[in-house]
């Protein structure tokens, strides 16, 4: 049960993909909250980690390398996160910049979209929050069409013009579930199906999406996480006890004025579960 209080934060974003604070910034306000170890896990992008890394340590706090991967699987984009891998992996480096590829030409196929609904400059806008052509994504374009007023809020945008069926809304391939995983366990470290709340499957969806993660190799699975509902985390700690998953706990932070969920304010894991940093204990850089 000890094992289960620990406050850890393992799901989190920067400025190097859809956040907004520095991944020091990241680090700092998870220590001031009380989180015991964490990890930042950019969208398809690890280029913070070795600064996250180094900051958490100089704040005393434990830390596991991390990433956010985007991948398609029966038509919907899910995410897969990986923890404790090796940061300079040859494999999972240039995996991550096949998927990051096509964020360039999606963003501005998605500017062409709301140009054509009247919202003009949305690619300079959005290019502006994102800093880098590869890493531009909806939450980008969001914060452009709060800043110019076209809707008060970046939930609301995208309800009115980034998800499927909305003006601004463009599918994306990502990686495949199977390089996903592989990636991450070449790697030395452990996938994570992240807040599979979020995409609702179908109960049978839902248990091909399980079956096919759990025969690639994956291990673990988001129960505890700032987009899932209360009544979410009982449901995924019975699947995980059920598939013989560990439990993965991360608030899904990007930002101070934009998150519901801060940093280190999660609940605790549920009891009778594995939580997946005592599997990955010998993979924990400690200060």
């Amino acid at each position: 049960m000890e094992a289960l209080a620990l406050n850890a934060d393992l799901h989190c974003h920067s400025d190097v993909s859809d956040g907004t604070l520095s991944p020091e910034g990241v680090a700092a306000r998870a220590h001031a909250n009380g989180v015991q170890l964490w990890s930042l896990t950019d969208h398809d992008e690890i280029g913070g980690q070795h600064r996250a890394r180094r900051a958490a340590l100089e704040l005393g706090m434990p830390f596991l390398s991390g990433v956010e991967i985007s991948v398609t699987f029966a038509g919907k984009t899910v995410h897969i996160v990986g923890l404790g891998f090796d940061i300079d992996d040859p494999t999972l480096r240039e995996g991550l910049e096949a998927t990051r590829g096509g964020r360039g030409q999606r963003a501005r196929e998605m500017a062409q979209a709301l140009a054509a609904v009247g919202i003009e400059g949305a690619y300079e806008g959005a290019l502006k929050y994102a800093g880098n052509p590869e890493l531009v994504s909806r939450t980008h374009f969001a914060r452009f069409l709060v800043e110019t007023g076209v809707c008060a809020s970046t939930p609301e945008v995208f309800r009115h013009y980034l998800a499927e069926g909305k003006p601004g809304f463009v599918p994306h391939r990502w990686a495949t579930l199977a390089d996903a995983v592989r990636w991450i366990r070449g790697a030395g470290g452990m996938a994570v199906i992240a807040h599979p709340g979020r995409y609702h499957f179908t109960p049978l969806e839902e248990h091909a999406f399980f079956s096919e993660f759990k025969s690639l190799g994956g291990e673990g699975v988001e129960v505890v996480t700032g987009s899932h509902r209360p009544d979410e985390y009982g449901k995924y700690a019975a699947l995980a006890l059920e598939l013989g998953l560990y439990a993965s706990r991360g608030s899904d932070f990007h930002s101070p004025d934009e998150s519901h969920t801060d940093i280190g304010t999660l609940p605790l894991l549920p009891p009778k579960l594995i939580p997946v940093w005592e599997m990955l204990a010998e993979r924990v850089h400690t200060p």
